[in-house]
């Protein structure tokens, strides 16, 4: 079968075999982790330096996590730094609320097989 990028992911390629399906699944959820020290999006980028080069398919995952992360950072730092008018107190919190439902949403769909389009992200790494 013949293997077509289409948006940045593949398709038309065999379903992804249990340890692609848990790195992807990790390439997401190890942003939870390495948020709890602040840098969300080393948990990703491990995983795309590491596992990426053995699988296209975890590559796309982690690309993913990573732009996903990456913009949540940004969005978090904007919504800290909105504090002084009150609008942070907020939005800082929903920014935090709204990325962890979609990265464990992310992790599921991963381990399912399927690939998973984060919402509003920058996509930086391509």
């Amino acid at each position: 079968m013949e293997t077509q990028n289409r948006g940045g992911f593949i398709t038309g390629s065999p379903s992804p075999t249990a340890d692609e399906k848990t790195w992807g699944m990790l390439a997401h959820l190890s942003a939870l982790i390495a948020g709890l020290f602040g840098f969300s999006f080393l948990g990703p980028l491990i995983v795309m330096l590491t596992k990426g080069k053995e699988s296209a398919w975890v590559e796309q995952h982690a690309k993913e996590a990573l732009n996903f992360q990456i913009t949540v950072t940004v969005a978090l730092w904007i919504a800290l730094a909105s504090m002084f008018c009150l609008v942070g107190f907020v939005l800082a919190p929903l920014v935090a609320l709204v990325a962890l439902v979609l990265t464990i949403l992310a992790g599921i769909k991963a381990n399912n097989g399927e690939m998973y389009r984060y919402p509003a992200t920058v996509r930086l790494v391509k």
